[in-house]
């Protein structure tokens, strides 16, 4: 006896966790990104020039509100939105683990040096704000 109830429970847990999936997939529509997240929309490459690599990145976020796109850990993401205004850059850690942030002279962007001295430096392109999104994109330079 308590065994079909432990599995009625379990059918009843089932279908609540099936139907909230449901109801949530239909209010994110297709383009739509769940708050929080972020996609890369473009990335272009150019190795033409010896020993740099230039590639441009476009990201889409969906931030929640005092939030922005930007970068953390070298990949797009949701930051304060003070962190952009201001363009103190490396307060939203976009470099890797292990690496020093450094902003340019004129905060256009900031630089990752790695340990082995190999420098990473990016260039903030634009930015597009949306009522419910926001993009950024970078160019990255590297030596």
């Amino acid at each position: 006896m308590q065994l079909l109830k432990a599995l009625w429970a379990l059918a009843g847990a089932a279908i609540c966790c099936f139907l909230i999936f449901v109801i949530h997939s239909q209010f994110l529509k297709e383009g739509q990104l769940a708050a929080g997240t972020c996609e890369i929309v473009t990335l272009d490459r150019d190795s033409s020039q010896p020993r740099r690599t230039i590639a441009r990145q476009t990201a889409r976020c969906a931030c929640k509100k005092g939030q922005i796109a930007g970068t953390t850990r070298a990949r797009p993401a949701c930051v304060d939105a003070r962190i952009i205004k201001t363009k103190q850059w490396c307060e939203m850690l976009p470099c890797l683990e292990g690496e020093g942030c450094d902003l340019l002279i004129n905060k256009s962007g900031w630089t990752c040096t790695q340990p082995g001295g190999r420098i990473k430096t990016t260039t903030v392109g634009h930015l597009s704000f949306y009522s419910s999104s926001a993009s950024l994109s970078l160019q990255f330079t590297e030596k």
